[in-house]
C-alpha cells in the first residue's frame, strides 16, 4: 500500500527557516511546495508600483482580488508569476518585504489569497509554509509544524539573506524584525500563533538539516499511521 500523501504546514516568524526547511521537505517528498508569504509580497509589489496605500484596505483587496498569481517550478525551486510577469527577485527587495508586513494585515487581503492558498492544496502532497497555514488555511492539515528562534538568531540568518542587499546593518535587521514580530502576533486577522496540536521545534541551535531531518521522521510516523489505519478499515 502507497505511503498517504500529506498536507503539511509550517508556521513560524521570520529568521526560523521556514523557506529552507519547507522547499528541502517537499523535494525530498515529491510534494508540491508554496510560500504563501510569496503571495503577500506579489500584492505588496503591485500596491507599491500602482501607488495604492497601504493602509487602504478595500483598494489592497480589489488589487488581490483581481491579481493573477502563479507558481511555476523549476530546477531552482519555484518561481512566481505575478500578471503574467515573473516577480521571484523582484518581491524579495527589503521595500516590498516592509510592505508585505503591512499588507498582510488587512482581512480584505487575506480572506482573497487563502482562498488561493486552499485551492492548491490539489489531492494531498503539499508544503505549505507560512504564518497562519496550520490555524486558518489548513486546519486539518496532516501535519502541523510551528518554527521558532530567538530574535537575535534571527536577525543573523536574515542578515545572511540580505547578503549583497542595501541594509542598515544588525541593529535595523533586529529592529525590523522585533515590529514584524509585534504586528504579526498582534493583529486581528490571523495572528502568528501556534495551531494548538502543532509540533514545536525551536531552530536557535540546529541546522537546516537537522530540522529537516526531524520534520521527515515525523511524516514517516504520520504515513505509517495512516496505513495502519486504512488495513484496519479494510479488514
Amino acid at each position: 500500500m502507497a505511503p498517504s500523501r500529506l498536507v503539511i504546514a509550517i508556521d513560524g516568524p521570520s529568521g526560523v527557516g521556514k523557506t529552507t526547511v519547507a522547499r528541502a521537505v517537499a523535494a525530498r517528498l515529491g510534494y508540491s511546495y508554496v510560500e504563501s508569504g510569496a503571495m503577500y509580497r506579489a500584492i505588496a509589489l503591485l500596491a507599491l508600483e500602482s501607488g495604492v496605500a497601504l493602509d487602504d484596505a478595500a483598494a489592497l483587496g480589489k488589487l488581490a482580488s483581481g491579481a493573477d498569481i502563479r507558481f511555476a517550478p523549476s530546477p531552482n525551486g519555484n518561481r512566481l508569476f505575478l500578471n503574467g510577469r515573473d516577480v521571484t527577485e523582484a518581491i524579495r527587495s527589503p521595500e516590498v518585504s516592509r510592505a508585505s508586513s503591512f499588507v498582510s494585515t488587512h482581512a480584505e487581503v487575506r480572506a482573497r489569497l487563502v482562498e488561493r492558498q486552499r485551492a492548491l492544496r490539489a489531492e494531498g502532497g503539499v508544503v505549505m509554509e507560512g504564518r497562519d497555514i496550520g490555524t486558518v488555511v489548513f486546519p486539518n492539515a496532516n501535519l502541523k509544524i510551528f518554527l521558532d528562534a530567538t530574535p537575535e538568531v534571527r536577525g543573523q540568518r536574515r542578515l545572511k539573506d540580505l547578503e549583497g542587499a542595501q541594509h542598515s546593518g544588525a541593529a535595523s535587521v533586529l529592529n525590523e524584525i522585533t515590529a514584524r514580530d509585534r504586528r504579526d502576533r498582534t493583529r486581528a486577522v490571523s495572528p502568528l500563533v501556534p495551531a494548538a496540536d502543532a509540533v514545536r521545534i525551536d531552530t536557535t541551535r540546529l541546522t537546516a538539516e537537522q530540522v529537516v531531518e526531524q520534520l521527515l521522521k515525523l511524516v514517516e510516523s504520520k504515513q505509517l499511521a495512516a496505513t495502519s489505519q486504512k488495513r484496519s478499515a479494510s479488514c
